[in-house]
């Protein structure tokens, strides 16, 4: 008879299964269970991560009295050109009155710029200036630096490992996005 996993009743307390069997000689393919050790050792990571990955570019948005939420806006807008308010509000799940703020700045500052939607002349669709598309490279740039210093000293291996690791962090809306993103940009590439 094979082995079956065992069911929620025998399960030692404090101890979620893992979703998926990891092939032999992955990392950690011998653990059977994650520890809260080992969950807690994670969230320090990902707060850490987080505070570095950030600061490179909150140097650049100090200077230019800039904040972590313009950069969002920076970033998404950049990657979306022509992305309506509505999209942008969906993403970073923030609320309307927050986003105007933010955005407000950006388009006064000549960073964003809006137009009439072609369908409904109540949508705003958003792209960068050429001011704005600069400054959102400049900040890329910063980053960019970390992220390929770290996938570097990991290896490839590690680089689909972290994908797969922080798709099951985000919600489902944020894998459709990804999912989404991913599409367009394969679609793209393959137009002669």
């Amino acid at each position: 008879m094979p082995d079956r996993p065992p069911t929620d009743d025998s399960m030692p307390q404090g101890r979620p299964p893992m979703n998926d069997a990891k092939p032999a000689g992955q990392a950690g393919a011998n653990l059977l269970f994650l520890r809260e050790a080992e969950i807690r050792t994670a969230q320090d990571m990902l707060f850490f991560a987080y505070r570095d990955f950030t600061n490179a570019a909150d140097v650049i948005l100090d200077e230019l009295g800039l904040g972590r939420a313009h950069h969002r806006v920076l970033h998404f807008v950049g990657r979306n050109a022509g992305m309506s308010v509505g999209d942008l509000l969906g993403i970073l799940n923030i609320t309307k009155q927050s986003l105007s703020r933010v955005l407000g700045l950006l388009v006064d500052q000549g960073y964003v710029a809006h137009a009439q939607g072609h369908a409904d002349r109540r949508q705003r669709l958003l792209t960068l200036t050429a001011k704005g598309a600069a400054l959102e490279q400049r900040l890329f740039e910063r980053q960019r630096e970390r992220l390929v210093a770290a996938y570097r000293e990991a290896g490839p291996g590690a680089v689909d490992g972290f994908r797969r690791v922080m798709r099951g962090v985000m919600n489902e809306e944020a894998r459709a996005y990804l999912d989404r993103s991913e599409s367009a940009r394969d679609a793209a590439a393959r137009k002669p």
